[in-house]
């Protein structure tokens, strides 16, 4: 019997990422989409993984910041997102391109 949309549960990727390769695998393919907003989001759904208010501490910045910055609709600045990876232990790394 199909379920209704009610009966149906919302998705939240940040429940899945409780290992360091989950999350490695994911952001890398948040990398390599080349899309800034899709990466930003990713780096938002490891940050709730880990705990919002942990990383808040972490980097100095509010939970609220955070949130905002890393929403569909943010645009986090260089220095949030490396502030975040940082917290996160998340390394960015570069490579000559194919």
């Amino acid at each position: 019997m199909a379920k209704s949309i009610a009966e149906l549960k919302i998705y939240d990727p940040a429940e899945d990422l409780g290992s360091a390769e989950g999350v490695a695998a994911f952001m890398a393919d948040a990398l390599e989409s080349g899309d800034a907003g899709y990466v930003a989001h990713a780096l938002g759904v490891v940050a709730r993984a880990k705990g919002m208010s942990q990383i808040a501490k972490d980097t100095g910045l509010s939970r609220e910041q955070l949130y905002r910055s890393f929403s569909e609709k943010g645009n986090p600045t260089l220095k949030t997102t490396l502030a975040v990876m940082k917290a996160l232990g998340i390394e960015l790394t570069a490579k000559a391109a194919e």
